[in-house]
């Protein structure tokens, strides 16, 4: 029942891999690895395989994270909609009600969605197989590796799964999963780099206490899953009905959002008391008091717990005892605004499309300005001041540490980064849900689409200075990424901690490229949008 004769397993494995976007993603990472290989592999002109040849050694490290990262992006959207696309598609009530277990259906959805993912990571080993003679790592270390590759990835599953079960959005799902995933890789990706050196404690490590840890979690997080089948607090109504905020904030554990107070006011605002002011937008007014939040505060909760914590651990190695690395906690605060600020917005069109209230909102006098603009803004109002919360530290440690102060338009500058970030990722959620029949499918396009513009250009540069090819226009790769515009930024010399060194020379052509950019591709992505709903369903003027 819980393999061989799982009707959902069976259900899943059918869709999931008989599709041809399944074919076309397995050829594509295959040759996309193979060529990272072709370009790292070493051009000494002789190689001593006797020893550890320093180019093999660093063709099987990038080989290896680079495999962890993708790992880290893709499991998510797997295993996040595994039980909350149920409640979605309102088949929730029919999966409880078949004789299968609780534990039955977490084990068929998450081996059903990783089962493809896992399929890529294995097939990935005849292409380091091919490494091997080079040296540099032994075949125990490869095994070693892909134990912990797989391991993460069911990990990564298991934390999906665990986060579907307690949301009724895949969006809420899917951005709570990558903030949990986040500290995880970033200690992954430390913990390989830190024993390079050692090769035989990294193997210990990897085939003894990794796996120990990590079945553990894995199985405290399924049996919480189907503890939760077992025990469903939202039956009745495929998880779709609106949850009372003052029950909610009685039985939260942690942090309570007080929506009468500030700062909660500003993201979370009280319920109406009065009717709402002639003139005022009726879309924006909906969006604001009653669609974001109808399914609850648990996201916002875990979302502002989990980012601050993991800020207060970056806060006093980045902005305070080196304050040269204060760009990185910038990227931090970026990637953030990535993950959190698409999930408002991401359903702001094809969200009514699902609820077939599209055509009553079109056809109501409310104008497309209104409806755009009232719906663009609550998405930003409420990612920005989230995304404020992480800011205050930088502007903090400006106000406190003597050596940001000959800095101020430096730290302006990354502000200015974050806010444009925080604007382009918002419109572009919006872009993509214009054009989507489907939330979940508005999401994850739209975090594709910020990845080739934010992490591509930067990865493709980095990864070309490794290899040790030089191209004469590498540097302005980096215009469309906010990583790239925030080092390019001009700091001052008496920001670093090596006297009469500068910590940045900087680029500023560079940064006014990136914001010329991100306001051209805004202009773009906003008359695209207009374009769409006027000449597909004849949006008023």
């Amino acid at each position: 029942m819980y393999l061989s004769e799982n009707p959902v397993l069976q259900r899943e494995l059918l869709v999931n891999l008989r599709t041809g976007r399944s074919v076309v993603l397995l050829a594509g990472y295959q040759v996309l690895l193979g060529l990272v290989v072709l370009l790292a592999w070493p051009n000494d002109e002789r190689l001593d395989l006797t020893t550890s040849p320093p180019s093999a050694r660093r063709l099987v490290d990038l080989f290896f994270l680079g495999q962890y990262v993708i790992a880290s992006l893709m499991a998510p959207t797997f295993a996040a909609a595994a039980i909350t696309g149920e409640k979605e598609r309102m088949t929730f009530e029919m999966l409880l009600a078949s004789p299968l277990r609780p534990g039955a259906i977490v084990l068929g959805k998450m081996v059903a969605s990783l089962t493809h993912l896992g399929i890529l990571i294995l097939a990935s080993f005849p292409i380091i197989v091919l490494c091997l003679p080079l040296g540099g790592i032994s075949f125990y270390e490869v095994l070693a590796a892909y134990v912990g590759l797989l391991l993460s990835v069911v990990l990564f599953g298991a934390i999906g799964i665990a986060c579907s079960s307690y949301f009724a959005r895949s969006g809420a799902s899917l951005v709570v999963s990558y903030l949990l995933i986040l500290p995880l890789v970033i200690a992954g990706v430390l913990f390989w780099r830190g024993l390079e050196g050692s090769g035989e404690l990294r193997l210990k490590l990897m085939l003894l206490v990794v796996p120990a840890y990590g079945v553990t979690a894995i199985l405290l997080l399924c049996g919480n899953a189907a503890g939760r089948l077992l025990y469903p607090p939202d039956i009745g109504s495929e998880g779709r009905e609106v949850i009372d905020p003052e029950t909610e904030n009685r039985r939260a554990i942690g942090l309570v959002i007080q929506r009468d107070q500030f700062p909660d006011r500003l993201f979370a605002p009280p319920k109406k008391q009065t009717l709402m002011a002639d003139g005022a937008n009726p879309v924006y007014d909906k969006e604001i008091h009653s669609e974001i939040f109808s399914q609850g505060t648990l996201m916002l909760r875990l979302v502002i717990q989990l980012s601050i914590v993991l800020a207060i651990l970056l806060m006093p190695w980045l902005l305070f005892f080196s304050p040269e690395r204060c760009g990185w906690f910038v990227v931090y605060v970026i990637v953030f605004e990535m993950l959190v600020g698409p999930v408002f917005l991401a359903g702001s069109i094809s969200g009514e499309r699902e609820r077939q209230t599209l055509d009553l909102l079109l056809t109501s006098p409310v104008t497309g300005w209104q409806i755009l603009w009232g719906k663009l803004l609550v998405g930003l109002r409420v990612s920005l001041v989230l995304t404020g919360f992480l800011v205050w530290p930088l502007v903090l440690a400006a106000m406190l540490v003597d050596s940001y102060w000959t800095n101020l338009p430096g730290i302006a500058l990354m502000l200015a980064i974050v806010l444009s970030v925080g604007i382009c990722s918002g419109v572009v959620a919006m872009f993509c849900s214009s054009f989507c029949r489907r939330t979940s499918v508005a999401l994850i396009l739209t975090y594709v689409i910020l990845l080739l513009l934010y992490a591509v250009p930067v990865t493709a540069t980095n990864l070309l200075r490794i290899l040790g090819i030089d191209l004469p226009t590498t540097d302005w790769w980096g215009v469309p990424s906010p990583f790239a515009a925030v080092f390019a930024i001009p700091l001052d010399v008496n920001l670093s901690t090596v006297k009469d060194t500068p910590a940045n020379l900087g680029n500023l052509r560079l940064v006014a490229a990136h914001f010329a950019f991100t306001a051209g591709l805004i202009a773009a992505m906003m008359i695209a949008i207009i374009w769409r709903l006027r000449s597909r369903y004849r949006l008023a003027q």
